[in-house]
């Protein structure tokens, strides 16, 4: 028997993403006996990294925010003994985030309250109230969300109802009739795949106060999170086993699971279990029968948030400068309609960043474009699987395919910085079922189930399931993103551990 079936754990946490990591630092801080099952080779979900011509390459975590001192974020990472150990690059003060359009034109956003507002107004001065009103409106949302505030709010830690069906686009839109700044305001939309019609103002304000508060990048790549965490978990007795694929559970007589088979054979038994994959996963998981009709149908019908087409460029040494910002780039007026693209013009929009590498400070040694991509485009391979735990192979169509789109994402490129062509050295990419293999959901959706202002409590899953002792965790039960992420797993574990104790120790860490 191996150390991994020879006991039966407090908790057993499927998957090793970050919301998998902060329940197990946080169960087993509180001296529970806890293990962590990673069906891939490496933990994070998307926290990994990958290597391609001795370059670094982040996945899904190219920046961060809310990491100035004393903001959420920083004192969540204080908590978990982390901070301190995290090598971080503070963003550019005045411009952390530019949105630039096919005239040419950019808009800074500036770090902080005060800077964001100066900048935005130097642009647009006779929308001063404008501007003012729509800052004012980001704190007092940010304001009704308990935890993000490091408050306990009684039964609801996340939500106040009377927010959730005010659409962002419809919100912005009301404030001012500057198109121009409309599109500003809006225009860093990839960070949650908004969706004009559905995208609640809520998701939108949380991000940009997020990244108004600290905006930082992971020196070295953002799977020191990870590495960092597991690292805890283990000084507190926790246990992290990688290429352990979960696929079935064994019940007893009163519907709770005893233990969970994995797909080499072995058996793990526990007393609660904690899912980190998506929740329409976690039903294959866990059987259907299981669970009701009506939940069951809810959760495989919620749509996804869109997919990405991740393109890396690795540079020639010396040839391109570091950049300590980002570009969020519109080829469109509209920077909502990027991601109804048509594959004529694709790609309408993207974000880009170069990674900052600590032994080349002023050169960038790659260059990573993210734009949208619908996982329909890749359905005809939807039967192949690819990683490192599951060397499968996919046909010379599909290279193909992926030098195509490649190809297409470079002349756009090429439009924002003439001549980068000589000075790039290799070209990879990652598709929509990339993500899938890797991060475990089923069409490789980035930030997961779509949040919708039209039927908000249709998108609210509990973080309790009808299994007794079956919990959720992870980007579909608060919000994806480092911060919406760490935020879900203290609400899952909620149900353990003294809530008000538990934020005390967050708050004085």
């Amino acid at each position: 028997m191996s150390k991994l079936t020879e006991k039966e754990y407090d908790f057993v946490i499927i998957g090793s993403g970050l919301g998998g990591l902060a329940c197990a630092y946080i169960l087993a801080s509180e001296g529970h006996s806890v293990v962590v099952l990673e069906k891939n080779h490496q933990i994070g979900g998307h926290l990994q990294v990958y290597s391609r011509d001795k370059t670094i390459f982040d996945t899904g975590v190219h920046y961060v925010g809310s990491l100035n001192e004393g903001e959420n974020l920083y004192q969540f990472f204080k908590y978990f003994g982390i901070l301190d150990n995290l090598k971080l690059k503070r963003m550019d003060d005045e411009r952390f985030d530019v949105i630039r359009f096919q005239d040419g034109m950019e808009y800074d956003y500036a770090q902080g309250y005060d800077a964001f507002e100066k900048k935005l107004i130097s642009y647009f001065p006779e929308e001063e109230q404008a501007i003012k009103t729509y800052c004012v409106k980001i704190k007092e949302v940010c304001s009704k969300f308990p935890l993000y505030n490091l408050r306990i709010g009684g039964d609801s830690y996340q939500m106040d109802e009377q927010l959730l069906t005010l659409n962002a686009y419809d919100y912005i839109a009301s404030i001012t009739s500057n198109e121009r700044l409309q599109n500003v305001l809006g225009g860093s939309n990839l960070l949650y795949a908004g969706v004009k019609e559905m995208t609640p103002f809520y998701v939108h304000a949380l991000i940009m106060n997020s990244y108004l508060s600290g905006a930082y990048k992971f020196i070295d790549g953002g799977s020191q999170i990870a590495i960092q965490m597991s690292r805890g978990i283990r000084i507190f007795g926790g246990a992290i086993y990688k290429h352990k694929k979960v696929i079935s559970a064994n019940y007893d007589e009163n519907g709770s699971i005893v233990s969970i088979a994995l797909e080499n054979g072995e058996i793990v038994r526990g007393k609660q279990f904690i899912s980190n994959v998506h929740p329409a996963v976690t039903i294959d998981i866990f059987g259907e029968d299981r669970f009701m009709n009506v939940y069951r149908n809810r959760i495989k019908n919620l749509p996804n948030s869109i997919s990405t087409f991740l393109v890396h460029l690795s540079f020639h040494e010396n040839s391109f400068e570091y950049l300590n910002y980002n570009i969020y780039q519109h080829h469109i007026d509209n920077v909502w309609d990027g991601i109804d693209y048509e594959e004529e013009t694709w790609p309408q929009t993207y974000f880009v960043c170069t990674p900052y590498i600590s032994r080349n400070k002023k050169f960038a040694e790659s260059m990573s474009i993210m734009t949208y991509m619908k996982s329909s485009e890749t359905d005809k391979w939807a039967h192949t699987a690819k990683t490192v735990s599951e060397p499968g192979e996919r046909d010379l169509e599909y290279d193909l395919f992926k030098k195509e789109k490649e190809e297409k994402v470079l002349r756009k490129i090429e439009e924002v910085f003439p001549g980068i062509r000589s000075k790039i050295k290799a070209v990879h990419s990652a598709t929509p079922l990339t993500f899938r293999d890797y991060i475990g959901n089923r069409d490789g959706s980035l930030y997961g189930v779509l949040q919708n202002s039209n039927a908000p409590t249709r998108t609210q899953i509990n973080t309790k399931t009808r299994v007794p002792n079956l919990y959720l965790t992870g980007q579909n039960i608060s919000m994806h993103g480092i911060l919406g992420v760490t935020v879900s797993a203290f609400v899952t574990c909620f149900a353990f551990v003294d809530k008000e104790k538990l934020i005390e120790k967050v708050i004085n860490a």
